[in-house]
């Protein structure tokens, strides 16, 4: 398979327990590089918290953020953006304090921890999500939700549930990033833990599951590497791309 982009989502796989980027990981990725391979980072997280990451392993190219929400340049130059209809997310948030979850927004702006604005039309939304570890309230709450259309719910963790517009995903933002750059999902490795990468891990030419994986992930993918905090980045890297 000619690997011409790879495809990180950041917690749970690039970063390891402590938040950091192991000194073997970053080896991989550069040597990667060298090759003029694309790196990049394909995460939930919004740009401000992943941007620094990027940075410092000097990616050259694209960054996804909010699970697809957006698609930034490395010159931060916004490519795209999908929005969530402000009275759902009121919704929501409404939903999950009525069920006592705790929640976290992320808007064009900021990201409100277990808080909600006063006027949910004055902001812009990118993604909802809230956790619990009473499993039993999650899934009320993704049955609740599952009624709404215009919903593509996921998650990070077995313990939260994200949530973008309808249609917005990973792995709908890397097709956009494969056709700016001019090479096709064939030549995507997709490495990721999470149900938030499931869909990119299936449509790339070589899908990646990390160790610490979901069970679900690990049968999407077409290999396991090691878990996050034992390189396994670096390890897929080295095995598909090197």
């Amino acid at each position: 398979m000619d690997i011409k982009l790879i495809a990180l989502d950041m917690d749970g796989t690039l970063l390891n327990s402590e938040g950091a980027i192991s000194n073997f990981n970053r080896e991989k990725i550069a040597q990667a590089l060298a090759k003029d391979v694309h790196v990049v980072l394909s995460t939930g997280r919004w740009f401000n918290t992943c941007y620094p990451y990027a940075e410092s392993l000097k990616l050259p190219s694209f960054l996804i953020t909010c699970n697809g929400g957006e698609i930034w340049t490395v010159e931060q130059e916004l490519k795209e953006r999908h929005l969530l209809d402000p009275e759902r997310v009121k919704l929501m948030w409404e939903l999950a304090k009525s069920m006592e979850l705790n929640t976290w927004m992320i808007s064009t702006d900021k990201v409100w921890y277990s808080s909600g604005p006063d006027d949910f039309s004055a902001h812009e939304w990118l993604k909802f999500g809230c956790d619990s570890d009473d499993k039993e309230k999650l899934d009320t709450i993704v049955k609740e939700l599952s009624h709404y259309d215009d919903l593509e719910l996921t998650n990070s963790l077995p313990t939260n549930i994200e949530v973008n517009p309808q249609g917005v995903s990973k792995a709908s933002a890397l097709n956009t990033v494969c056709k700016e750059i001019g090479i096709g999902m064939e030549n995507v490795m997709a490495v990721g833990d999470s149900l938030n990468d499931i869909k990119m891990i299936q449509d790339a030419g070589i899908g990646v599951a990390m160790g610490n994986a979901q069970e679900a992930i690990k049968q999407a993918a077409d290999s396991v590497t090691d878990t996050n905090n034992h390189h396994g980045v670096g390890k897929a890297i080295e095995k598909f791309v090197l």
